[in-house]
Parts: C-alpha cells; structure tokens; sequence
C-alpha cells in the first residue's frame, strides 16, 4: 500500500509536467509561467517551495532530539518572511523580469553584476539543494527498502524531468499541491496525536519496538570494573567528555554499555552501538541484535507515577502543559564516535533523562548560557536565518510569476499565513516523535514519518509521499533558479550569446540537467547529515552574497555596480570558507572538530556585516563624477 500510494503520486507528478510541457514554448513562459499564476496559487505555491525537507524532515527531527533548540529553526524561518514582506516582494517584482540578477542589474547594465549574481545564485542553489537530496535518499530507504544512493538519483531524476519539460509552470503548481497536502496532512498527524495522547509504554499496539533500557549491577573490586554477572568480563572501558563507555564481553560477543552511578549504586546501563565499516548493532537485554531499534520515550508523566501512565486524549495547550511539566520525565538518546584500542571507529548511543521543564527551555542543542564564541555562533545562526529569507533565489524568483507587485505582495501575505500554521505543527510532530518511540538513534530525520507510521500503514505512506513531493517540489524551484542562472544571466545576458526563445528554452532544460547531477553526487556524499543543519549554512550564504546588495540598491542611492559586485563574491566565499574551515564540516568528513581552525559553525555574524561594508567601501570608491550619466555600461 505504502509504495501504490507513493508511486501514484510521483506518477501523477510526472503527468502533470508533461501536460504543462507541450504548453511551455516562450522563455517567459518556461522561467517565470508566463506571470500568469494567481496570488492566492503563488501564495500556497511559495509555501510548497519553503517548506523543504529541512521544515518537515529536519525541524521535526531537531525538536525531537532537542526540544525548544529544535523549535528555533522555525521561528528563524517564519521570521525571516517578514524580510521578505516589507523589504523585497515589491520591488523584487517590479524591477526583474526572470531571474534575481535582473533586479540588481535593471539600472546599472553591469556584467560584473551579472557574472557575480549568476554565479551566487549557483552556489546557494546548490548549498540548498544538498540537503534536499538527503532527505530524499532517507525517505526512500523506510519506504522502499532501498539504499540512500537510489533514493537521492530517483529524486534527482524525477525532477529534472519535471524542470526540463515544463519549467516554472509545472513546478508551480507541484509546489501548490504539496503545499497545500503537506499542511493538511500535517495537521491530521497532530489531531490523532492529541487523541492519543501520553503513555509510559509507547508500543503503539506492537506497531513500533519499545526500548526499555537494561541495567546490570557492577562493582570496583580492586580498582576494576566487575559485572555482576560471571558470565561477563570487561573487555575495555573509555572515558568520553564525562562518560565512561564499557566494552562487555560475554560468550565471545562484545557490547557496549554506559558505567552510571545513582544513589551510591554503581551500574552498567544498556546502550546501542554501531561499529562503522563493519555493519550496525544494538543491543537487547545485553545481546547484540544487529539491528539498531527507535528510541525515545516518556519514563513518567507528571500527575501519574504508575509504571504504565496513560491520559487519554488531551487538548493542544494541555499536551505542552503536561509535557513540559517538571514531574514529566523523558528518555533521550545521545551519542559519541571514538576510537577502541584495536583502532575500529565505533559510535555509541546511550540514554539519558531530561525533565519536561528543560524541553522547552533553550540549551539542549545550542549553549546560549555558554562561552560568549558558543553565544555568538548561536546568534549567527539566528541572524542567518532571519536574513537568509529573503535572498534565496528559488524565492525570489517567484515573484515574477504573479502579474503585479501588489499581486507579489499579496502572495507573501498567503505564504506568511500557511508557513507559520505549518511551523506550529512541527512543535506537535516533533515532540510527539521525542514521547512515542519513533526516533532512528542514526537519522532523526524521518522523526515525523515514523511518528506517522505509529498510526498505520495508510498514513505513514501519505505523509512519506508528501515528503517525497516537498523535496520534489523545493528541488524543482531550485534547478529552475539555477538553470535561469546558467541560460538567461550568463549566457544569454553576461556572454552576450544571441538566442530566440526557443534556444533559451532548451539552454535552461540542459541546465536543468547538468545541476539536477550535480545535486545527485551531492546528495550522496552528504549522507547522514542532518537537512536543517545544511538549510541553516545555505541560508547563511544566501545572506552573506545576495542581501546586503539587495537592501543597499533599494535604499542607499550611492550604490554603485562595482560595490554590488564585490559585495556578493566577498559574501559568497567569505561564508563558504568559514562553513568549510568549521568544526561540523571537519565532523561531517570524519576529521577531528578539536583541529578546525575556525571554531564556530554560523559564519553569518561575520560574513554578513563584512559584505555590507564591502560595499559600502567599494562604492565610496567608485562614485561616479558630478552630473556624469549613472547608467554603467562595464566591459
């Protein structure tokens, strides 16, 4: 049932393409849909193209794991419309025509502006389509049983079709209908949640495994480590941050376990572990089992001490009140990656408690009570976020679809609307996914399907086909962007190639294809990584190159072409460097963080001013002489 409905869907996609395709003969009409769409449609449709994998797949997932921290995310994203609304949507419309770099360049004729904005829009595509590539290889691989690699080239395939045959018509109106599913269906997960309610034994009817974690008593018997069952014998102990992970040898087979001390009893606790490049194993009562179980429960609920607490239905002010109630008790999952004395790589999983009243207290993932460099990364973050809206070409550029600015202003509204419904939804699905047993320890990326799955079968196919159609319909935006990037500003505008409509049209579908690859061999090489994680640097980069020369066009009159050129590439690579040199690109490619040379992840804080005052300095400058014509003509 799960793969009818999922391959219906990609099915009718592909349907709805080719019919919009034999319509599609104009450059207008296959970059920007003729500027036909309605508001309303391009209202729904924006939200389609916003809501990517990292709103569905990746915010769930951080909630899931990081309470409030996770939550951030969203309000970074919602907030940064507000950027969009009363900065962009207007003039965006007014002064382009297809692409993002038309509306820097509509006064100035600059080919330096034309290759930089060209080549920006290139690099944030791409920076934003890696983590929609990986959350299409971690759909595939629940749903279809597939490998991570198959999930990544259907999805890459699929939407180069969709691309090349239609453009932004039929990527529009995917867009609509996943937009308007995704919320839908979003909101039905959430009322089945409530109805259900909280319960200690989250087995779901025997649909998902249950973890309790077991325990064995141990002692210090002159000065090592001793189970108290003969059976086992400790094979190695290492001491990570301030836990002491225990290498447990019983019958010739190894485990891992986590050394705890409560009340003044010493004992070994139950932990999963996976031993990279040599496959993955948990742990059962002790026993290897080799198959990693989802995590993630209540241990307690407030009001209710009875090992097998249950509520009932509860309102949606009454599931956050009894969730973050300091009598509420929670299982979380943690992990650390080392090095055992053979030099085997091995990851152990363990759990930990947190208490309802620290889930929706920021510090769980981001240490805003830390170092001041810890604060200062958070708040880059947040600044990315913010600003990062408002200058992502595959948005921007929706703003040529509808007739009018007003009509482009209108459609924010509409966007506005739906997008912050949906993000209240994820505080719901992902702190419904952290009580009910659904967490991968190894991806909690697919924290929201799961939690579906604990429904049923039916649901969890709709909503697995819906996060399918999210990532198809943010990577087809994308690729149009990049494609509109690579036929209409480089070629046709910056390289001066002379083309008919026809010819822009097929130079924009074999675009199309060469970046829908490019994402492919991305989407593999990123795998594992967490999608809203790679958003939050692809944000940072759309704010670094293309913000500052957007807002100082529209509001400082001595801007000059120059400025705006240097502005961009200083944003561009200063952002792209400092993401390069950072503990979680280190992290990521299995080098050690400790050794990256820049120590925070968010380079916005940074990047971002620097590219305001790069253009600012640049244009001081280059200010042209009294009187003299201001439109540049460079060579």
């Amino acid at each position: 049932m799960a793969i009818a409905i999922f391959l219906a869907f990609v099915g009718f996609v592909l349907g709805l393409s080719f019919y919009f395709g034999r319509k599609t003969k104009s450059a207008s009409g296959y970059y920007a849909a003729g500027g036909n769409i309605h508001w309303g449609v391009n209202g729904i449709a924006f939200a389609g193209d916003y809501l990517s994998a990292a709103s569905f797949l990746g915010i769930c997932g951080m909630i899931a794991t990081s309470g409030y921290d996770g939550f951030l995310y969203s309000i970074g994203y919602l907030a940064g419309w507000i950027v969009a609304l009363f900065v962009v949507a207007e003039p965006m419309k007014r002064l382009g025509k297809y692409t993002f770099t038309d509306a820097l360049d509509f006064k100035f004729n600059s080919r330096g502006i034309k290759l930089m904005a060209a080549i920006s829009t290139l690099v944030v595509s791409v920076c934003y389509l890696i983590p929609q590539m990986v959350g299409a290889g971690v759909l595939v691989q629940p749903l279809l049983g597939w490998p991570h690699a198959v999930g990544v080239i259907i999805v890459g395939t699929v939407v180069i079709v969709i691309v090349a045959t239609a453009g932004m018509t039929s990527t529009t109106y995917v867009q609509f209908l996943k937009g308007g599913m995704l919320i839908v269906f979003s909101l039905v997960v959430v009322v089945v949640l409530l109805v259900r309610g909280f319960s200690t034994r989250p087995d779901q009817g025997g649909k998902v495994p249950f973890h309790v974690c077991t325990s064995i008593v141990a002692s210090m018997l002159e000065g090592k480590l001793v189970p108290a069952d003969p059976a086992m014998s400790v094979v190695e102990l290492k001491t990570v941050k301030s836990h002491t992970f225990v290498k447990v040898r019983k019958e010739a087979r190894d485990s891992w376990w986590v050394k705890e001390e409560k009340d003044g009893k010493l004992s070994l606790s139950e932990a999963q572990w996976e031993i990279h490049k040599a496959g993955m194993a948990s742990v059962v009562n002790g026993e290897p089992n080799g198959k990693l179980r989802q995590i993630g429960h209540l241990e307690s609920i407030a009001g209710d001490s009875s090992p097998d607490a249950k509520t009932g239905a509860v309102g949606p002010f009454a599931f956050l009140a009894k969730l973050t109630d300091k009598g509420t008790r929670i299982e979380q999952w943690k992990f650390e990656k080392f090095k055992d004395t053979s030099g085997a790589d091995v990851t152990v999983h363990y759990a930990y408690t947190t208490t309802g009243d620290r889930i929706m207290r920021p510090g769980l993932k981001f240490k805003v009570e830390g170092s001041l460099l810890e604060r200062l990364d958070f708040i880059s973050l947040m600044l990315a976020l913010f600003l990062g809206t408002a200058a992502l070409p595959h948005i921007l550029i929706r703003y040529y679809t509808v007739a009018s600015p007003a009509a482009a202003r209108k459609s924010t509204i509409v966007a506005i609307a739906a997008i912050g419904f949906f993000y209240v939804l994820t505080l719901y699905l992902g702190l419904g996914a952290m009580i009910s047993g659904v967490i991968n320890p190894l991806d909690n990326n697919m924290s929201a399907p799961l939690l579906a799955r604990s429904f049923g079968t039916v649901l969890f196919a709709v909503i697995s086909a819906i996060a399918f159609a999210t990532v198809l319909g943010t990577v087809a935006g994308l690729i149009v962007a990049a494609s509109g990037a690579v036929a209409h500003d480089l070629m046709d505008r910056y390289a001066q190639v002379k083309m008919d409509d026809a010819q822009k049209v097929r130079a924009g579908r074999i675009a199309a294809f060469l970046v829908g690859l490019i994402a492919i061999a991305l989407g593999i090489l990123f795998q594992g990584a967490n999608v809203t994680f790679l958003v939050g640097l692809a944000f940072a980069v759309a704010a670094s190159a293309n913000l500052p020369s957007i807002v100082m066009l529209l509001f400082w009159k001595r801007t000059t072409a120059k400025g705006i050129a240097a502005s961009i590439g200083v944003g561009m690579v200063s952002s792209l460097l400092l993401i390069a040199l950072s503990p979680s690109m280190f992290k990521q490619f299995g080098l050690d963080p400790a050794h990256a040379p820049v120590p925070f992840d968010n380079p916005g804080i940074f990047s971002i001013p620097l590219s305001f005052i790069t253009l600012v300095v640049v244009s001081l400058l280059t200010q042209k002489p009294q009187g003299e014509h201001q439109v540049e003509a460079e060579g």
